[in-house]
């Protein structure tokens, strides 16, 4: 049995990391794009995020202002059972982890009917899925605004194809991908449903940046960030070669009749930790 306060410790000590320090792979990947980078305003401002990252780690401070929504996805082993009141656990430990942390509160009551602020930054958004075996994995995501506002979901005609995946992850950029903090990491959802492609696209996130997914979608994530960094927001938006430091994509099964498409936009910060429970 897996115990929900098994699973809340793990929220809790990954938000304390998450929160100060910036994700090796993502520390690698600024630092060689500080080298490439064509721009010289381009190649100052990913100087800045390499200093920022490495005063935030040394100094316990937070990475960003903003410090998010608290995203968990949980991957539990078929042959677990769940024990404890999960999500009141979970909130428990991000109550605890933002109040000794001095992290920001961003989270309101509710979105429409009452927008005060629920002072300790829950709820947290929890999804579970199941693998098989034994143990669990979870997964914790500090999600900013700025860079969520930026992400679309769009249901495309399947005779779309991959151009039109292509135009929907351009556009995106685009349109909004200045405000979403770049160097971007994007991850984009292809397929399931209107209500789940989108945790698709957050899903592909969370991959390392330079590891190896689907291959049959390795092509198709090097044709998307070529055109991404052809776009020339750059970093900061101020202009440059490296609009996106990765894109990566996850797919699913879809009804014949839909092609869903999900964007979402990863900052130069992104704030994710990982804890595998046995």
């Amino acid at each position: 049995m897996v115990d929900g306060s098994s699973i809340a410790t793990a929220v809790r000590d990954a938000i304390r990391v998450a929160a100060v320090e910036l994700r090796p792979d993502v520390a690698a990947a600024l630092a060689r794009a500080a080298r490439s980078e064509t721009s010289a305003r381009g190649r100052a401002v990913l100087a800045q995020l390499v200093e920022n990252a490495e005063i935030a780690s040394m100094d316990r401070v937070p990475l960003c202002q903003d410090t998010g929504s608290v995203w968990v996805r949980i991957e539990m082993g078929s042959d677990e059972r769940l024990g404890g009141d999960l999500h009141s656990q979970v909130d428990a430990a991000v109550t605890e982890a933002y109040r000794d942390g001095a992290l920001r509160m961003s989270m309101v009551r509710d979105a429409l009917l009452d927008r005060t602020n629920s002072g300790d930054n829950t709820p947290a958004f929890i999804e579970i899925v199941s693998r098989p075996g034994t143990g669990a994995r979870v997964d914790v995501m500090l999600k900013g605004g700025g860079s969520d506002n930026a992400s679309v979901v769009t249901m495309l005609d399947p005779a779309a194809g991959i151009a039109g995946v292509r135009d929907a992850v351009v556009n995106a950029v685009v349109a909004k991908g200045a405000s979403a903090c770049p160097p971007l990491l994007i991850g984009v959802g292809v397929g399931s449903t209107f209500d789940r492609v989108a945790s698709l696209a957050k899903h592909a996130l969370l991959r390392p940046i330079g590891s190896s997914g689907d291959p049959r979608a390795a092509a198709l994530e090097r044709e998307l960030l070529e055109a991404v960094n052809a776009t020339g927001v750059g970093p900061g938006g101020l202009g440059g070669s490296t609009t996106a430091l990765a894109v990566h994509v996850e797919t699913a099964p879809c009804h014949i009749a839909c092609l869903p498409v999900a964007v979402n936009l990863g900052c130069c910060a992104i704030r994710s930790a990982t804890v595998e429970l046995r």
